[in-house]
C-alpha cells in the first residue's frame, strides 16, 4: 500500500466556498434550463471574422444560431431574415483562399473572400453534402447521396459527374436462342437491330467527345446495392462502395409502446441483436470517368488479409462445448465466416476514403469485419490494384476513435493517427516510405487540424495528466510538441480560416462548454460566453478532489473524482457510494464539464447526507491508451469490478469508509457493472442500483459488443463469462433495477429477462422501477426525479446505521 501516497487531491474549480445550503433532489433532476445551456458546434465565418455556434433555446429542443464578434464580444441570434447571408459549418476553400464553399440547409454555397459576395449554387429539396473545389478551382463538385456533380463556376451549368445504376448493362443482354432464330430467319429484323446498334455506338462516341451532353451510366450489376462513393477532385476518378443487394441482417423484433397518445398499443422495429447476422461486406470499385472503365479492386494486397485471428478462440470454444459433453459446437459455423483451414479473405468495411487536393493520390480506410484490423491503402491508377500504406492490427480490437487520416497540403504526404505505440499517436509517411512518428508518449492526441499554409499540425491531448485536455501543435516536419491553450478543460477547437486565431470549447467541473478565444501560436483564452443561469451561478458548489487510488492488477492507478461531505471527520465511519460511469469506453474524471452533471449534483446531495463518493475511470475507459481500454477483451465485467473493489478498499484504508456499508449505482455500462458488482462480490457491496442496465450480452448491439466480445456463435465462453443474468445467483444485498420500456439501445427486455431470472431463484431484495414513455436517456424531468429517489431510498435504507 505504499502507493496510496501518490493519491494527492487536485482542484478542479476556483470556487471554495461551500454551498450555503445543500441542494435539492428536485433540484438535481430538474430540466437542465435551469442551469444555463452549453454552447455547442462553433465554427469560423469563411472570412475568419466572426464565429458562429448554437444554443439551445430555453424551455424547447429548438437550437438558434448564433455570431458573435471575438473582438468586441457583440452577439447576436441569426433569425429567418438574416439566415441568407450566414455561413455554414465545415467550409473549404480554394487554393488562394479567395473563395469558400460550404452547406447550409442542404443546399451549396460559394463565397468570394475579398467582396463578402455569396453564391447559392443548389435550391433542391435533395440534401447535398461534401462540397469540395475542383483541382484546377473552376468548378464545384458535391454529393447527393451517393451520386455526384460537378457546378461549373464560370457557365453556371451544372451535371452529373457520373451516372451511376446498380443494375445489368444491357449491351450485355443476349438473346436467347428464340430470339437468335428469329434473327437467323428474318432479314428485316437483323437490319433493324444494326442500324439501331450503329445509332447507339456513334451516340455514344459523340457523347464521350462533347462536353455539353452527360456523361454516359456506369452499370455494376443487379446483385449490389450502392453505399458510398468519393470523386477525385481532377474529375478523373470515382470510388465507389457496395455491399449485396438483398444481405440479411438477422431477425428485427418489435419494440412495444404502452403509453401512446391514440391510447393503442403501438410498434416500431428494435435493432439487430449481436451475431445474428454478421454486416454486410463491402467491395471497393474504381472507375475511370475518362475512359469510361470500371474495376472492382481486389483485397489482396492487404497484408493478413488471409489470416484467421478467431481460429484458435473457436478451437477454444470447442474444447469447452466437449467438456460440457454437449456434442458438436456451433462456433465458428457463421456462413459468412470461413472455416478452419480455409485461406480466404475476411469480409471488411470501408469506413472513409480521402483525396489530396489535385486528384493524384487517394487514402482509404478499411477494416476488418472480424474487428482485429484497420488498413489504410493508397491505389496504383496503372494497375488499379491496392497499395497498402499502413496496417493496424490488435489481438483484441480496433478502437473505434482515433482513426483520423488524410493528406498534407501539397497532397504528397499521407497522416493518421495510430494506437500501435499503445496511446493515440500521429504518424506521417509518404506513400510507399517508412512512417514517422510526430509525437510520442503515454498520453492521447486526437483531432487533428492541418494548418491553412500546411505547417502545423493542432490537436487535442491529454499531455499533462490524463484528465487535462487543452490544444497542442506539432510542426509538419517534427519537432517538440508545444502546448497552445492552457484551459485543462477543453472540449473541442476550431482554427480560424487563416491560422491565426482558435475558438475552443472550453469547461470547468461547474460550468458547461463555453465559447474562448486565444491567438492559435499561444496564450491566454478570453472567453467569450457565459451561458449560465443567475441562479446556477449563486450557487457555491463545493471543491472536487481528482485522487489517484493504486491498483493491484495495473501497473497505472485507477483516477477517481472523490466528494466528502463539508465536515468531514476522519475520525469516524461513513457509507461510501461508488458511481460507475457507462458507456464502458468513457472517460468521467475529467477538469470539464461531466456528460453527468446530474449525477455530479446529485454526489453533492449525498455528501450533505453524510456519504463519501468516489467516481473512478475503470479499466475500459477512454483516456488512459489501448492496455487500460482493451483489458476487458472477453472478459466484461471482471477487471473493472477488480478496480472497484481496489477503490473500496483504498476508501476503507485511507477515507474513513466503512467497509460493511457501501454501495454502487450506474447506468447503461454502469448499470451491467453495478450488477456484476451485486452478484460477484455481495460481501462487499450492501446495495447496488443498475439503470437501464446490459444483462446479458447476447441481447446487445452488433457494433458495439462484437469489438468486444467476438460473436455469440465464435466466442460463447466470453459470453457466459460476462453476463451478468449468469451470475445471478449471488444476489445477497438490495438491489434496484430502473429501465425505461421503450429504450432503443439496452432494451427493456433486459431487466425483464433478469427480473423472472431473480423470481425463480427466490432472491427478495430486488426491484424493477419502469418508466414507459423514456428511452435510454431519460429526457423527462419526472421519470429522472423518481429514479434518484428510488436510488436515494436504497441507500438510505442499506446503508445508514
Amino acid at each position: 500500500m505504499q502507493r496510496i501516497a501518490f493519491a494527492t487531491a487536485l482542484v478542479l474549480t476556483g470556487l471554495c466556498a461551500l454551498p450555503a445550503h445543500a441542494i435539492t433532489l428536485d433540484q438535481a433532476m430538474a430540466d437542465p434550463d435551469w442551469i444555463g445551456p452549453a454552447v455547442e458546434a462553433p465554427y469560423w465565418s469563411a472570412d475568419g471574422k466572426t464565429i458562429y455556434y448554437a444554443l439551445k433555446r430555453n424551455g424547447s429542443a429548438i437550437r438558434d444560431l448564433h455570431r458573435i464578434d471575438p473582438i468586441t464580444g457583440s452577439d447576436s441570434i441569426i433569425g429567418p431574415d438574416a439566415m441568407a447571408g450566414a455561413d455554414g459549418s465545415a467550409s473549404v476553400f480554394d487554393r488562394d483562399h479567395r473563395r469558400a464553399a460550404f452547406i447550409r440547409n442542404g443546399d451549396v454555397f460559394v463565397r468570394d473572400i475579398a467582396s463578402a459576395r455569396l453564391t447559392q449554387i443548389t435550391r433542391t429539396p435533395q440534401g447535398e453534402s461534401s462540397p469540395q473545389f475542383s483541382a484546377d478551382d473552376r468548378a464545384i463538385q458535391f454529393r447527393v447521396d451517393n451520386d455526384w456533380f460537378v457546378h461549373d463556376l464560370a457557365s453556371g451549368v451544372t451535371g452529373p459527374a457520373a451516372i451511376l445504376s446498380a443494375e445489368k448493362d444491357p449491351q450485355d443482354s443476349k438473346p436467347d436462342d428464340l430470339g437468335e432464330l428469329q434473327l437467323r430467319l428474318f432479314s428485316t429484323l437483323r437490319t433493324i437491330k444494326e442500324g439501331r446498334d450503329a445509332s447507339k455506338s456513334n451516340d455514344e462516341a459523340f457523347r464521350k467527345q462533347d462536353p455539353t451532353r452527360s456523361p454516359l451510366p456506369f452499370y455494376l450489376g443487379d446483385d449490389v446495392k450502392i453505399e458510398g462513393s468519393a470523386l477525385a477532385p481532377d474529375g478523373r476518378h470515382l470510388l465507389v462502395v457496395t455491399t449485396p443487394k438483398g444481405h440479411d441482417n438477422g431477425k428485427v423484433a418489435k419494440l412495444q409502446h404502452y403509453v401512446t397518445e391514440s391510447g393503442y398499443e403501438e410498434q416500431e422495429d428494435e435493432r439487430i441483436r449481436v451475431g445474428r447476422n454478421l454486416p454486410s461486406p463491402n467491395s471497393l470499385w474504381l472507375l475511370d470517368l475518362d475512359a469510361h472503365t470500371l474495376e472492382k479492386l481486389a483485397l489482396s494486397a492487404l497484408p493478413g488479409i488471409k489470416d484467421d485471428p478467431l481460429r484458435k478462440i473457436r478451437e477454444e470454444n470447442r474444447a469447452d462445448a466437449a467438456r460440457q459433453d454437449k456434442g458438436d459446437s456451433k462456433a465458428g459455423a457463421n456462413a459468412s465466416e470461413k472455416k478452419d483451414g480455409d485461406a480466404l479473405e475476411r469480409s471488411v468495411t470501408v469506413p472513409d476514403i480521402v483525396w489530396n487536393r489535385d486528384g493524384s493520390q487517394v487514402a482509404i480506410q478499411l477494416r476488418a469485419i472480424d474487428n482485429k484490423d484497420r488498413w489504410i491503402t493508397t491505389v496504383d491508377f496503372a494497375k488499379n490494384t491496392l497499395l497498402n500504406q499502413h496496417r493496424l492490427t490488435d489481438p483484441a480490437w480496433i478502437n473505434w476513435n482515433f482513426n483520423d487520416f488524410g493528406w498534407s497540403r501539397d497532397g504528397r504526404t499521407l497522416w493518421y493517427l495510430s494506437e500501435e505505440s499503445g496511446y493515440s499517436q500521429l504518424y506521417t509517411k509518404q506513400p510507399g516510405a517508412r512512417a514517422k512518428a510526430l509525437t510520442s508518449g503515454r498520453f492521447e492526441v486526437s483531432d487533428p487540424v492541418v494548418s491553412p499554409d500546411g505547417a502545423w499540425f493542432y490537436l487535442r491531448g491529454n499531455v499533462e495528466a490524463p484528465y487535462s485536455y487543452d490544444v497542442y501543435r506539432i510542426a509538419a516536419t517534427g519537432g517538440a510538441l508545444e502546448q497552445v491553450s492552457h484551459v485543462k478543460g477543453m472540449d473541442g477547437f476550431a482554427l480560424s480560416p487563416d491560422g491565426s486565431q482558435l475558438a475552443l470549447l472550453q469547461s470547468s467541473s461547474y460550468v458547461p462548454a463555453q465559447l474562448g478565444v486565444q491567438p492559435a501560436g499561444g496564450g491566454e483564452s478570453r472567453v467569450l460566453t457565459d451561458t449560465r443561469t443567475a441562479g446556477y451561478k449563486a450557487i457555491a458548489w463545493p471543491n472536487i478532489e481528482i485522487v489517484a487510488v493504486p491498483s493491484t492488477h495495473a501497473k497505472e492507478p485507477i483516477y477517481a473524482k472523490l466528494y466528502k461531505p463539508a465536515d468531514f471527520d476522519a475520525s469516524r465511519r461513513y457509507p461510501a457510494v461508488l458511481f460507475v460511469h457507462g458507456a464502458g469506453y468513457l472517460q468521467n474524471t475529467e477538469l470539464g464539464y461531466p456528460n453527468y452533471f446530474r449525477e455530479q449534483m446529485f454526489h453533492n446531495l449525498l455528501t450533505s447526507k453524510g456519504y463519501v463518493v468516489i467516481d473512478m475511470d475503470y479499466r475500459a475507459s477512454e483516456g488512459y491508451g489501448r492496455d487500460w481500454r482493451t483489458a476487458i477483451y472477453r472478459q466484461m465485467g471482471h477487471p473493472e469490478l477488480e478496480d472497484l473493489i481496489d477503490c473500496v478498499n483504498w476508501l476503507v484504508a485511507t477515507q474513513s469508509v466503512d467497509s460493511k456499508r457501501v454501495g454502487l449505482y450506474g447506468g447503461s455500462y454502469g448499470g451491467f457493472m453495478a450488477l456484476m458488482a451485486m452478484f460477484r462480490a455481495p460481501d462487499i457491496f450492501a446495495a447496488g442500483a443498475a439503470l437501464r442496465p446490459v444483462t446479458d450480452w447476447t441481447s446487445y448491439n452488433h457494433e458495439y459488443t462484437s469489438n468486444i466480445l467476438n460473436t455469440p456463435q465464435d466466442d460463447p465462453i466470453a459470453y457466459r463469462r460476462s453476463s451478468p443474468i449468469e451470475f445471478a445467483d449471488g444476489l445477497k444485498g438490495g438491489l434496484l433495477i430502473a429501465h425505461g420500456m421503450i429504450d432503443d439501445n439496452v432494451l427493456f427486455q433486459d431487466s425483464a429477462r433478469l427480473y423472472q431470472r431473480l423470481i425463480e431463484l427466490r432472491k427478495d431484495d430486488f426491484e424493477l422501477s419502469a418508466y414507459p414513455l423514456e428511452r435510454h436517456g431519460f429526457v423527462h424531468a419526472d421519470s429522472w426525479y423518481d429514479e434518484y429517489r428510488r436510488i436515494l431510498k436504497l441507500f438510505e435504507t442499506h446503508l445508514k446505521p
